[in-house]
């Protein structure tokens, strides 16, 4: 698809998701207002990596190398990639445990590499995917690699950790992801958290690039109350780290929730420390609605 009719398609796709929540602001006079803009291109923390704040994520409902993605079947879900990169998505969550690796580069095979950063995760954990062993992580990332299509990692992680002493317990696998970011096959590293004790654990950790972590105003599907994860988000975000909320409209769960998908949105913005957005929408539509809602969001809230 030629970069004319991608445009075309990108501004076609912000007006009607603007429609969709009342609001016929053009790009300009939304960047005039002082908006926030989904699909602006931010930083990651100090990690150097620099896309769209949106990200597509691909595991909803997702284990055993299956999702709600994978289960489109192929032509769907490369359509969804396609259609997301088309309104301005620039970031994509994938995981071995969700097993969309062989999807991402097929579906955008004509957009140069470097015009889109790949997120994936290590999964560690007994159980969650078929094999019941688990090689170190240089021989993990050459295997991504090839499933990928692609000669880098933009953002690699140790998937689910939970353990307040994971820094200690995982050393091994860190000190081998840190070979492979020296040998350019992986460009940043980092942890998806999946507790509170593991969140505030990867904020004095060095190793640590990046940092998944599972935020909405509902405390649905995260680690603990809003209260209590936020000030450690904000943590992370002084000590240089890259925070990319996840779960913020809930795991799916308000979908048709119109005024809480408004709340998530100003919520999880006006914390101001939260760089990226994962979220797994599972249709266009889905795209459009929440990116309209952000850019309902004052930049001063």
């Amino acid at each position: 698809m030629s970069i004319r009719r991608r445009e075309f398609i990108r501004r076609a796709a912000l007006g009607v998701g603007a429609l969709a929540v009342g609001t016929q602001l053009t790009p300009a006079a939304e960047a005039a207002a002082g908006f926030y803009d989904p699909y602006e291109t931010v930083p990651l923390g100090k990690t150097g990596l620099k896309f769209s704040r949106f990200c597509m994520g691909t595991g909803m409902r997702g284990g055993n190398r299956q999702s709600n993605h994978t289960r489109m079947g192929k032509e769907k879900f490369e359509a969804l990639l396609n259609e997301g990169y088309d309104r301005g998505v620039r970031w994509f969550d994938l995981a071995d445990l969700y097993g969309t690796h062989p999807f991402l580069i097929p579906a955008l095979k004509t957009i140069p590499r470097d015009k889109y950063g790949i997120i994936t995760k290590i999964w560690f954990r007994p159980g969650g995917i078929p094999e019941p062993e688990r090689p170190d992580a240089d021989v993990v990332v050459q295997r991504f690699l090839k499933e990928l299509g692609t000669d880098h990692i933009d953002l690699l992680l140790l998937h689910c950790v939970t353990s307040a002493k994971w820094p200690e317990e995982l050393r091994k696998q860190m000190d081998l992801l840190s070979k492979e970011k020296e040998k350019g096959r992986v460009r940043a590293v980092g942890v998806s958290c999946h507790s509170l004790e593991a969140l505030k654990a990867a904020v004095t950790e060095p190793w640590v690039d990046s940092v998944h972590a599972r935020i909405n105003p509902f405390g649905i599907s995260m680690d603990d109350k809003p209260e209590n994860v936020v000030p450690v988000l904000k943590q992370l975000k002084a000590a240089g780290k890259g925070v990319v909320g996840m779960k913020v409209v809930g795991e799916g769960k308000l979908r048709n929730q119109p005024e809480k998908l408004d709340e998530c949105a100003k919520f999880v913005m006006g914390l101001g420390c939260v760089d990226i957005l994962n979220v797994g929408f599972e249709k266009t539509e889905e795209i459009d609605d929440f990116a309209a809602r952000i850019k309902k969001v004052p930049r001063s809230a």
